[in-house]
């Protein structure tokens, strides 16, 4: 498992406009070539008199689906270049689509490149990045008197809360990023003067907007 890495924030689309043609990116993360495929085939459908609707993706921990397709374009006018944005911005599970109405001006092949890379760059804008960060849960079990205290240090720490259970006892759920567990152990511990317990409970990753 990644300890890190970049995806879209969310789905997204954009238009932009080259020598009358019209180029609409839409953008998507995705988890599966499955997902990614049943993505590519709603903007068909959605756009299915559009001159061309191309399309690229890279999905998995270490890239290893990469697909491109230039859908009637010249070979490698289109889905090679849009895939490239995705590699150039390390996006990991990404599908873009890149839709064009023809405008009656031919743009040549350095000029289709041109316009495929922008219209992708401009969707994913659209769409935002982020930078996913796996992170371990905890639960700490402490008594109400150090409520105040744990809480408070908690909220001016690096370490994020992600819940506050009050039953017998105050449980809290707070994250800690891989590589500072035993930090984090050693630190609550001395505020507590070692009475708080100290579960981890799986890990999860936390999201951080980057564009």
């Amino acid at each position: 498992m990644l300890t890190s890495y970049h995806t879209v924030k969310s789905y997204g689309d954009n238009e932009i406009s080259i020598q009358r043609s019209r180029f609409i990116a839409y953008v998507n993360r995705v988890t599966s070539e499955e997902e990614a495929q049943m993505f590519i085939e709603t903007i068909k459908k959605k756009h299915w008199n559009a001159t061309h609707n191309c399309s690229a993706y890279m999905i998995g921990e270490n890239d290893q689906i990469q697909k491109a397709n230039d859908d009637g374009e010249p070979s490698g006018t289109a889905g090679v270049p849009m895939l490239e944005v995705l590699k150039q911005m390390k996006l990991k599970d990404t599908v873009v689509v890149v839709t064009r109405y023809f405008g009656g001006v031919k743009l040549g092949a350095g000029g289709l490149i041109r316009a495929y890379s922008t219209a992708t760059s401009e969707g994913i804008k659209a769409a935002g990045v982020v930078t996913r960060k796996l992170a371990q849960l905890y639960k700490i079990t402490i008594d109400y008197h150090f409520l105040g205290k744990v809480e408070n240090e908690l909220r001016s720490s690096p370490y994020l809360i992600k819940a506050i259970d009050y039953l017998d006892q105050v449980v809290i759920s707070s994250y800690v990023h891989i590589g500072e567990e035993e930090a984090f152990e050693e630190w609550l511990t001395n505020l507590t003067n070692g009475q708080a317990g100290i579960e981890k409970s799986g890990t999860e990753y936390l999201e951080r907007d980057m564009m």
